[in-house]
């Protein structure tokens, strides 16, 4: 099977609306002269504008799974689908081109350069992304100005609070316009007041229109997602919705779209 054939098996409406596509994935390391398998037959769909936890305990195989949705990692056997495209057979380079455009990341400890200003940080993937100068800069103000954070632009790291660089680390994260979005514990380096902040940006950026999947350990952070996926020994426990009401969802759209005056700034090469 080709990789740029559709995740729906050849289903092309379907594959338009499918974001994750995991099929039967398995993962083994090999430690101290033993096969250790971290994921064992790993299968579920995501669909566009889903909000989902991945949960578990330590060693469930959480953050192994997060490793293989964002593309550091390839499984050992099975497939994953990404937006239509399956990447589990890409080479590294090929990898790579689809983590900087298609997956955005917000990571625990925010992961930001410290010589760097807020702004240059956010422009990062867009350099990776050979993104002109002055389109690196317009894109970056206005996700910025989206979380709220347009009057420290120019702060470093050290200049702001723990909340303000998650922040700025999910505006780098949003600035390619990606099909997911992976944030692993968001919240864990963050006071409860801080963390409240950060979780309501992203039921925010959900009723907007974005996929967004959080690994955590933390159940009250699970319960406000619209579905949880347990983890135990390598596989899926439980896959059930959470309860919470997806009604922001139905009546807010993502900036740009049907019944919203805003605008996210259009990624090169495709239309605004």
């Amino acid at each position: 099977m080709k990789a740029t054939e559709p995740a729906a098996r050849g289903d092309r409406a379907d594959g338009e609306t499918l974001v994750v596509r995991a099929e039967m994935l398995s993962r083994d390391y090999v430690m101290g002269g033993e096969i250790v398998r971290a994921l064992s037959g790993v299968s579920f769909e995501l669909r566009r504008n889903e909000y989902v936890a991945i949960v578990g305990p330590s060693g469930s195989g959480k953050s192994t799974l997060m490793n293989i949705l964002g593309c550091l990692d390839t499984p050992t056997a099975g497939e994953y689908w990404l937006h239509g495209t399956r990447v589990s057979g890409m080479s590294d380079a090929e990898l790579a081109r689809v983590r900087n455009r298609e997956i955005g990341f917000v990571f625990q400890t925010f992961n930001l350069l410290p010589r760097a200003n807020a702004l240059r940080n956010v422009e990062l993937p867009l350099v990776y992304a050979g993104v002109p100068s002055s389109e690196r800069r317009r894109r970056a103000v206005a996700v910025l100005d989206r979380v709220q954070l347009g009057d420290r632009r120019e702060h470093r790291p050290n200049e702001l609070s723990g909340g303000q660089r998650q922040r700025v680390a999910i505006a780098r994260a949003l600035v390619t316009d990606p099909a997911l979005l992976l944030a692993d514990e968001p919240t864990g380096n963050l006071d409860s007041k801080t963390g409240e902040e950060v979780l309501r940006l992203f039921e925010r950026l959900h009723a907007e229109g974005h996929t967004i999947v959080v690994v955590t350990h933390d159940p009250d952070i699970a319960a406000r997602t619209q579905r949880r996926i347990a983890l135990r020994d390598g596989v899926i426990e439980s896959d059930e919705p959470t309860g919470t009401a997806p009604a922001a969802v139905a009546t807010a759209a993502r900036p740009g779209g049907p019944g919203s005056s805003a605008s996210w700034p259009a990624p090169a090469g495709r239309p605004a």
